[in-house]
């Protein structure tokens, strides 16, 4: 019963990723380009300092030990929908508070 539990909720979270990628390939223009503009890299470059690199590999570091056992690395999505991605992540699985932040740092990048 716990084994069909834990595969039903794998199956749900893949399930949400692809609809959320399918979404995100589909969405509105405007969000694309509010996206594109914090990204470019004149607007990165004045933020871009060693603490970022050493947050993005804890973040790395985190996402390989807790999530890469059950997902690969999904593409890209704004930080507020990865945010709620790795919210819900963190309720089904024994994320702490502080991997959670670090692994939305990484996959915020």
């Amino acid at each position: 019963m716990k084994i069909k539990a834990v595969v039903l909720g794998a199956l749900l979270a893949l399930a949400l990723l692809l609809t959320m990628a399918a979404m995100a390939k589909t969405g509105s223009g405007k969000a694309k380009d509010k996206d594109k503009d914090r990204d470019s890299p004149a607007a990165t470059a004045g933020t871009h300092n060693a603490q970022d690199d050493t947050m993005r590999l804890a973040g790395e570091k985190r996402f390989h030990s807790n999530c890469a056992r059950c997902h690969v690395s999904p593409p890209k999505f704004s930080p507020r929908m990865m945010g709620t991605i790795v919210r819900h992540m963190r309720v089904r699985s024994a994320i702490t508070e502080e991997d959670a932040r670090l692994i939305l740092h990484y996959m915020s990048q």
